[in-house]
């Protein structure tokens, strides 16, 4: 497939390849885009705002308490543990002009989960919000971190706001469980002695690791992903050749309901729109979709950005359906797949496509979208991004030609460096400069991707081949179901059969219904065998389906049985 007759029907006005040098680090970029945009809103979260100017002053002030008074060098690591909020720009601009190396924790793991992450990672230091600090300190002694600094989710609201969100959080709402950190900074004195002090500038280059993003990746072992500020640039810039043709610069108004933690949240809300004079709207906790859908009114925005649970819960919640979506212009679903039914109610709501694109942490993290100038292909995940080379390898390493499944193998300047410390699991997702991704799918001659499914998820039903993505979709156009998850359970005559794990959108939903609706819609190997109807399915912290604690679950009844 080196040959690209495709190419004829790339999107008007996106180049084929981008130029990944074009600045020497994220720190540069951040000053270019302060100069060009300085008084303007970068950043909003629960009505409190900074602008450009103001993120570059505090993130300088941040940087220079790093290197002052806790004498972090560059190439040192800091985590960053906190939901989307005024403070996480701050810390992570002002770490990377510290020349540290970021690394992005979901505040929601558990403490067993944190331990390993920031002892593999060496990490010096920590930024958390106060909500988790009792779970570090249940951890602390166990990890090489010196230096703690603590943020309340109020501190960048305004003295009176501010007070006020934390004394709710704490006292009335009891969200702060009590901790003991021995020594810990607060995080609004570390910002008023870093403004007493003088940034050091420091020589960063492309090459530099800016960003361990851990990632199960696709053998399952927990591992940081070594992202260079280069690779990060890359990405950035591929994303906004693909989207900024059809969005004007310093005009728009970008939901972010993804934690800036999460690399599709980071590298296309935060630093495609810093670059392009954006106003990102940080949501705290989009899992409150009554606060959440309250604040969406508040705001003529244009860019959203999601998951495919995230999409499907609004489209089913009244308030949203009667917002107003005359300034919207393109919504982009990454994580896991974006199912047809959903893509095409987003549609029909707001009059502008949900482009699906794909990615993978160790790819900075997009390799594919579909256009956003009206010729999406629904249910595939589009065309390679600019300066993307991708590879349908077959399972004897040969390429395949169009229409012929196989592993999607990628190869672009937003792939990573490598695992941190871990040249064996390198070796195993890396062919020379090609990643290989461990999805399944094809090519069509037009150019759009299909992914069928991961490599390991994929279910043998008597030696065929089904793709759990495939059943879902089905199962979830369904008028009563509202989400579903598909797994592959042992059966002694078929080696593996489907499992559907379902929840009702209508509870008059029985298993027969479903049994039937699938029997006119699937050839008898892909139907779901088995139904179970739950309350809710098991989540990562960006709202996709985990199907291995699906698996886990299935396991645990037969253990006790």
């Amino acid at each position: 497939m080196n040959h690209k007759p495709w190419l004829k029907n790339y999107p008007h006005n996106v180049p084929e390849n981008i130029d990944p040098n074009i600045y020497t680090s994220l720190v540069e970029l951040i000053e270019v885009a302060v100069k060009k945009f300085d008084h303007q809103v970068a950043f909003e979260n629960m009505g409190a705002s900074l602008t450009y100017k103001q993120v570059d002053t505090l993130s300088n002030d941040f940087a220079a308490y790093l290197q002052g008074p806790l004498g972090l060098k560059k190439g040192d690591r800091i985590a960053i543990q906190m939901p989307n909020l005024l403070q996480y720009p701050i810390v992570m601009f002002g770490a990377l002009k510290a020349g540290l190396i970021v690394v992005n924790t979901n505040p929601l793991y558990t403490t067993r989960e944190m331990a390993h992450q920031f002892n593999d990672a060496g990490v010096k230091a920590i930024v958390i919000v106060a909500n988790f600090a009792a779970n570090l300190e249940a951890i602390i002694k166990e990890t090489a971190i010196q230096h703690v600094i603590v943020t309340q989710l109020g501190d960048m609201l305004g003295t009176l706001k501010g007070s006020l969100v934390n004394l709710v959080v704490k006292h009335l709402k009891k969200m702060v469980p009590d901790y003991t950190l021995s020594g810990h900074i607060k995080f609004k004195e570390a910002l008023k002695e870093g403004k007493a002090l003088q940034l050091q500038k420091v020589d960063v280059q492309p090459e530099d690791i800016g960003f361990l993003q851990y990632t199960g990746g696709t053998t399952g072992i927990s591992k940081g992903a070594k992202l260079t500020h280069r690779n990060i640039i890359a990405n950035m810039e591929q994303n906004g050749a693909w989207m900024m043709s059809g969005l004007e610069e310093g005009k728009e108004v970008v939901i972010t309901a993804l934690p800036l933690y999460h690399i599709f949240a980071m590298t296309v809300n935060c630093w495609l729109f810093f670059k392009t004079g954006g106003k990102n709207i940080l949501i705290t906790n989009p899992r409150d979709l009554p606060a959440f859908i309250k604040e969406l009114k508040k705001h003529q925005f244009s860019v959203f950005t999601g998951v495919n649970t995230l999409f499907n819960a609004l489209l089913m919640q009244e308030d949203f359906l009667k917002l107003n979506f005359d300034n919207f212009k393109v919504g982009i679903g990454g994580g896991m797949a974006v199912q047809d039914h959903v893509a095409e109610k987003w549609k029909q709501v707001t009059g502008k496509p949900l482009a699906e694109g794909y990615g993978l942490t160790e790819a900075s993290p997009v390799v594919a979208c579909n256009p956003i100038d009206g010729t999406e292909k629904i249910g595939t995940i589009g065309m390679p991004l600019p300066s993307t080379e991708i590879r349908i390898v077959a399972d004897d390493g040969t390429d395949q030609d169009f229409a012929e499944h196989g592993e999607v193998y990628v190869r672009g300047p937003q792939v990573m460096a490598g695992y941190w410390q871990r040249n064996d699991e390198t070796e195993l997702v890396m062919d020379g400069q090609w990643l290989k991704t461990g999805d399944i799918g094809y090519m069509t001659l037009e150019g759009y991707i299909k992914l069928v499914d991961r490599k390991k998820e994929m279910i043998n039903v008597s030696g065929f081949n089904v793709y759990p993505n495939e059943v879902e979709s089905v199962v979830c156009s369904h008028p009563k179901v509202a989400e579903a998850g598909v797994i592959g359970i042992p059966d002694p005559k078929s080696n593996e059969c489907v499992k559907a794990f379902i929840i009702k959108a209508d509870q008059s939903l029985t298993k027969e219904e479903i049994l039937q609706y699938c029997r006119a819609e699937m050839t008898a190997y892909k139907r779901p065998r088995e139904i179970e109807f739950l309350e809710e399915l098991p989540k990562s912290n960006v709202g996709k389906i985990l199907r291995r604690k699906l698996k886990e679950y299935e396991l645990s009844k037969n253990v006790t049985a």
